[in-house]
């Protein structure tokens, strides 16, 4: 059982948080191990397996890289020690980028501190507004032309998680 299945949600990128939490909420009363502590060792462990699987889903279902990575995962489009390789020009944006942060090792400049977060804050923002477009085009496939959709978000995600470690990089440099 996926955590859609659980919650009884269409396998969507963009969910209803209230609904999502409003899932979690009865299924947490529902399985709380407190309820259960006459019962059976092994029915104990059973409620205690969707106790977990619960907190789990709602981790990742709220979360919307999160839940972007499950959904590819669930749809067979990451695995586990995948060697994603990203664009060419998208590695070398970033090869300047971590020229300049390794700059700032020598020679801190908060105005080139700034400068590179407002470029980093730009590169970030354009990605978020293409992962909105391929995930609301997802959504309202339902089905056709899917796996085409997942391999351009795939490729989105592997960018976005690459400037979240540039971000926390530059974070560094922050006083």
């Amino acid at each position: 059982m996926n955590y859609f299945e659980l919650y009884d949600l269409p396998l969507s990128f963009q969910l209803d948080s209230v609904l999502v939490k409003k899932k979690f909420y009865e299924l947490s009363k529902r399985f709380h191990p407190d309820f259960y502590v006459n019962e059976s060792d092994e029915k104990q462990a059973e409620i205690l397996e969707m106790s977990t699987l619960n907190n789990k889903a709602y981790q990742v279902l709220l979360d919307p890289l999160k839940r972007i990575e499950y959904i590819l995962f669930l749809n067979n489009m990451l695995f586990e020690g995948d060697k994603y390789v990203l664009p060419q020009e998208f590695l070398m944006d970033m090869m300047d980028v971590n020229e300049a942060l390794m700059e700032m090792e020598f020679d801190h400049n908060e105005l080139k501190l700034a400068e590179l977060a407002g470029q980093i804050d730009a590169m970030e923002m354009t990605l978020f507004d293409e992962i909105k477009i391929e995930t609301d085009e997802f959504d309202a496939k339902s089905g056709k032309d899917a796996d085409i959709i997942l391999i351009r978000i795939k490729d989105i995600w592997y960018r976005q998680k690459y400037l979240i470690r540039i971000r926390e990089s530059l974070n560094k440099f922050r006083v």
